[in-house]
């Protein structure tokens, strides 16, 4: 029911292609027709003629456009056909109608009905939205991440596997304790040797995760090393102290409320003892091999080298409550097994020593 406009190129390459193809036919005319018979040229002049003309004719007019009344408003526009640019197919019958009067007349006379309404129907405006989903399906609920307890350290899984390697030496071994210091378990370097800190941070880790506290890596202690991520701590979150887990049998140095290292410990078994006093002669000592559980302060120390103590030598001791202290030892199993001190390897000692990790006054916390 609207007017339909073709346009095709510009008037001036019309007239150029025009032109170009007279002067094509002129050079037929003047040099092909030597090479036909005369009478064959007799009977082409006429028609060379007739196209020149045509030709003419059209490129005096490419420059207009041919319209034709298609009804009221309505205009279709015809391109020239001397353009050369395929007219597309609904052009062509757009032509061959605007060219026939009756299609003319039934185009004037043609129903209201053909003029469709450029507004659509409010029901398919109704419809087309219907089918938009509102933007709040779209939402996604929040991704929830686990907050970390204020005493927690996130490290991260380790990227490679951590090697069963037993209690074996070597280039693995070094890669197991330098994932053992970033987890917080203290030995005293990465050298690839599995000696006695090694075995020591081993057998903290296993204590504090719950596997058998063997001193050696096995499978399931190699998986716990690589995929734990949250670093080794103890239950304070606040303050700088000492913090004794009997129950796990560790020590947890903790400077403002985060645990810097783990050791292996081992304290009072618990059980009665009678045995001879190592500084009285004849003297024999009675007791329950007890570590008080409590809050208590390091009261005294003593610097240099082993300490004759009553029941046995300590190193280095700093105490806490009366005798009991924490001291380096020779032996720290797995298992309870002093009779009230908290024991740890000689090389830990020294080392709380020279990082002056235990002062006087400083807290020690012992609870089950």
């Amino acid at each position: 029911g609207r007017g339909v406009r073709v346009d095709h190129a510009p008037a001036d390459r019309h007239v150029e292609r025009a032109e170009l193809g007279v002067a094509s036919l002129m050079t037929f005319s003047s040099s092909t027709r030597a090479l036909l018979p005369r009478s064959v040229n007799r009977s082409i002049a006429p028609f060379g003629v007739g196209i020149m003309a045509v030709a003419l004719g059209l490129s005096s007019c490419a420059a207009n456009e041919s319209t034709v009344q298609a009804g009221g408003s309505d205009t279709v526009a015809i391109a020239p056909i001397i353009s050369g640019t395929a007219v597309p197919t609904v052009a062509n019958a757009i032509i061959a109608t605007s060219m026939t009067p009756t299609t003319l007349a039934a185009t004037t006379t043609a129903a209201p009905a053909t003029a469709a309404p450029t507004t659509p129907a409010p029901a398919a405006a109704i419809s087309t939205a219907a089918t938009v989903a509102p933007e709040t399906t779209t939402t996604l609920p929040p991704v929830t991440t686990p907050s970390l307890a204020p005493n927690e350290v996130d490290v991260g899984p380790f990227p490679t596997p951590i090697v069963a390697v037993g209690k074996r030496s070597g280039p693995d071994t070094q890669v197991l304790q330098l994932r053992l210091l970033q987890m917080g378990f203290w030995l005293s370097g990465a050298d690839g040797e599995y000696g006695l800190t090694t075995r020591q941070a081993v057998m903290a880790f296993q204590k504090y995760i719950g596997l058998p506290a063997s001193g050696e890596v096995n499978a399931d202690t190699a998986a716990y090393l690589t995929n734990l991520g949250i670093k080794g701590h103890g239950q304070s979150d606040a303050g700088t102290l000492i913090e004794v887990d009997k129950g796990r049998q560790l020590l947890f140095v903790v400077v403002d409320g985060i645990t810097q290292w783990v050791y292996n410990t081992s304290t009072a078994t618990g059980l009665p003892y009678e045995e001879e006093d190592k500084n009285t002669p004849g003297e024999i000592q009675i007791g329950v091999s007890i570590t008080p559980n409590g809050l208590w302060k390091v009261n005294r120390e003593r610097p240099e080298g082993w300490w004759e103590g009553d029941l046995g030598k300590i190193y280095r001791p700093k105490y806490f409550r009366g005798g009991v202290a924490v001291h380096g030892s020779n032996s720290i199993p797995n298992y309870p097994a002093s009779h009230g001190c908290v024991r740890l390897s000689l090389p830990a000692m020294d080392f709380i020593w020279d990082s002056n990790l235990m002062p006087i006054g400083v807290t020690v916390w012992v609870h089950e």
